[in-house]
């Protein structure tokens, strides 16, 4: 008699071998996020979505006042996962070359001319882009090119970069003056909007005495380049179970006005979610699992990042924002009849 005719359930060797990756992925990332907090302090839950973020392969925009560490958050991020990184200033008068590089013609000592590509600053791992709303919308889409393909086009060649890569763009929600308001095709790009706020009472007091002393505490490294691209690949591995497939494609679809039984969606929502979210929270779901600690998604997973992954991916139109609905109250509403 069989197994599957004995009824008794077994475990292949191939899920034996993905569960004992997911544990070890596991204790990896509970010692990166230890290194991180020693240096970053009261901004748990943006670390961690910044986390889930790279686990699952994309991209973040951080959007927060100035001094709330964002900056020192990818310098961190850097180091514990062994990432080369690289800044960017955005201002409006940045080029397109100043981030992706250009060509410039040379002479030989044999006097013969060339050009060379001498590569600019989105040729690493790790690019932080300063508030990336004050860049051209010229600018902004050569960034995005990078964002989707990972590649970028230089003279009609294209030039591959560095695996992995990663954008953590920052974004200040207060000053609007010269300023380029993002295109919706690249807010599509950004796996998460992760909002950052003020640290509490006791985390600031914690910031106050570390980093006005003589010393300041360094994070260590803790991963790879490359254990971070196999963690990436075990991330996808993690099996989802049909009822957190069924919930995050409710969540997405009621967003829209066209297909939502919720009234607040079909009276307020101008620009609903599209497939990218789907995609967004079923990576970001099995992230977010691993990180704790589990070996698969559930519905908790998907209701705890349907904002980061939302809220970037929905607009609403006049009448809601002239009777004061925000996008995080219509969100809310979406989420309510799983919670």
């Amino acid at each position: 008699m069989s197994v599957a005719e004995s009824g008794t359930a077994a475990t292949s060797p191939t899920d034996t071998k993905l569960v004992s990756e997911i544990e070890k992925l596991g204790k990896i990332l509970a010692e990166s996020r230890r290194s991180i907090g020693r240096v970053i302090f009261g901004q748990q839950e943006v670390i961690d979505e910044t986390l889930i973020t790279l686990l699952a392969g994309g991209h973040a925009l951080l959007i927060g006042v100035p001094g709330l560490a964002k900056t020192r958050l990818v310098e961190t991020l850097g180091i514990v996962l062994g990432l080369d990184e690289k800044r960017i200033q955005c201002t409006p008068d940045l080029m397109p070359a100043d981030i992706l590089g250009s060509e410039v013609l040379e002479e030989s000592e044999r006097r013969r001319r060339s050009f060379r590509f001498i590569k600019g600053p989105v040729f690493t791992q790790l690019l932080m882009a300063d508030e990336i709303n004050r860049a051209s919308p010229r600018t902004q889409s050569a960034l995005l090119q990078a964002m989707q393909e990972h590649r970028v086009t230089i003279a009609g060649q294209y030039h591959p970069l560095p695996q992995p890569f990663h954008v953590l763009a920052t974004q200040n929600p207060l000053e609007q003056e010269g300023t380029y308001p993002l295109p919706e095709a690249q807010l599509d790009r950004f796996l998460l909007q992760i909002d950052v706020g003020y640290p509490d009472l006791d985390s600031e007091r914690q910031v106050l005495i570390a980093t006005t002393g003589i010393e300041e505490a360094e994070p260590q490294p803790v991963m790879t380049a490359k254990q971070l691209l196999k963690a990436q690949q075990t991330i996808r591995r993690v099996p989802v179970g049909g009822s957190v497939v069924e919930a995050i494609l409710k969540l997405v679809r009621d967003g829209r006005p066209e297909d939502s039984p919720i009234a607040e969606v079909r009276e307020h929502v101008a620009w609903p979610p599209g497939p990218r979210a789907c995609q967004a929270l079923m990576l970001a779901s099995r992230a977010r699992a691993v990180l704790d600690g589990r070996l698969a998604p559930s519905i908790d997973d998907v209701l705890a990042l349907a904002h980061p992954v939302l809220r970037h991916r929905m607009a609403l139109n006049f009448a809601a924002r002239a009777d004061g609905v925000t996008i995080e109250q219509v969100i809310d509403r979406i989420c309510a009849p799983m919670a």
